[in-house]
């Protein structure tokens, strides 16, 4: 009977196993698939002219240049506002305020914050830094938008960063005669920071296909020329993709440049995550030598 019983759950674990490795081969399939798409459609309209010219005749011909380097603009920006504010609002949520209302408070608002739809942001921030505080249409106006739209996932990232690191290192570093600083900027954060890359990574992915918060803050329709300021306009890849996927009845017909500027934009994504992974790398030896 025991030998029944023990051959009917290993039989259970065996199907339960491969229908995990079913379901991700399933989703690594899709992915392979999405990319084949993009570029087996878009490698056509990739051209050396199609990345470093300016736009002619409303966006139907010449090249992306200003776009690609309006995302560049409008994701660094967001990164420099969201990052450092998203870790420091994180290691002060994990580290020094004690369980309670107010910390249940501020995580509860978080994760609201986070479920917000994308384009309330963007209605946000237009009211906000455009209208409010006059920047205007501009890179700041958009940066700041992007920023607080990337802000929950690099706090909630760097909340679950911190907490991984064990409370062993903090008793110890206490012990020697450490103050709570101290130990958090000389310990625990150091531990902690390959892991807080992560919302780096998450947040450029979020930011960077983002259209309706820079179609309220920031984006252009048709501007072939580059910012000289951060209080200009910008084109941007999302944007660009949206008009010229909507301004015609058949894409792969006449809108070829939609699935080069698509592919281009996927190619934007994954250098800014293999850098990233490649910092979070060389800070987790840094910690494992130290």
């Amino acid at each position: 009977m025991s030998s029944t019983i023990a051959s009917r759950k290993r039989r259970n674990e065996q199907i339960a196993f491969w229908l995990f490795r079913l379901l991700s081969f399933g989703v690594v399939a899709i992915l392979f698939y999405i990319l084949y798409f993009l570029v087996s459609n878009g490698i056509k309209a990739i051209s050396w002219e199609f990345i470093t010219q300016m736009p002619e005749d409303g966006m139907t011909k010449g090249g992306i240049y200003p776009a690609i380097i309006g995302t560049l603009y409008l994701v660094a920006g967001s990164m420099i506002f969201a990052f450092p504010i998203g870790v420091a609002s994180a290691i002060y949520i994990n580290e020094y305020t004690k369980d309670g209302v107010l910390k249940k408070i501020i995580k509860q608002m978080t994760n609201n914050l986070a479920g917000i739809p994308s384009i309330i942001f963007g209605l946000f921030g237009m009211a906000l830094f455009v209208n409010q505080l006059k920047f205007g249409d501009s890179i700041l106006a958009g940066s700041l938008t992007l920023g607080l739209l990337a802000l929950p996932v690099v706090i909630r990232t760097t909340e679950e960063a911190l907490k991984a690191v064990p409370d062993t290192f903090r008793q110890a570093s206490l012990g020697l005669g450490a103050s709570k600083w101290q130990t958090t900027s000389k310990v625990v954060i150091p531990i902690a920071f390959p892991n807080i890359i992560t919302g780096l990574i998450l947040s450029i992915g979020r930011v960077s296909g983002e259209t309706a918060p820079i179609l309220f803050t920031v984006a252009a329709y048709f501007l072939p020329k580059l910012p000289q300021s951060i209080f200009d306009q910008v084109m941007a890849l999302p944007y660009h993709l949206y008009v010229i996927t909507t301004s015609g009845t058949n894409v792969a017909e006449s809108r070829p440049m939609a699935y080069g500027t698509a592919l281009v934009l996927i190619v934007i994504v994954l250098i800014a995550n293999l850098l990233a992974n490649a910092l979070r790398k060389y800070f987790g030896k840094k910690v494992k030598m130290n």
